[in-house]
């Protein structure tokens, strides 16, 4: 039971990252690619973060986590549009 609500926690802070992602890197992709580009990109920048040594902990932390990876997917997602 535990691990199901850190999963949907997970979810719901993915989404909000997407979300100010979005708004941050004045997005055109729409808020549901947004929010899935902040699920996907915190877990990416989780990864990325972790290969460096570097660990986010606690709402804050994730949220923080998500908000980079999103901008960086989002990034991305430019790049091939183009």
């Amino acid at each position: 039971m535990g691990s199901l609500v850190s999963i949907i926690i997970a979810i719901i802070m993915g989404g909000i990252s997407g979300w100010l992602a979005g708004i941050i890197m004045k997005s055109n992709n729409g808020i549901l690619l947004n929010i899935i580009l902040g699920i996907v990109g915190g877990a990416v920048a989780g990864a990325l973060f972790g290969l460096i040594g570097i660990s986010f902990n606690g709402i804050i932390g994730g949220l923080i986590c998500g908000v980079v990876g999103a901008c960086l997917l989002i990034f991305i997602v430019r790049l091939i549009k183009k």
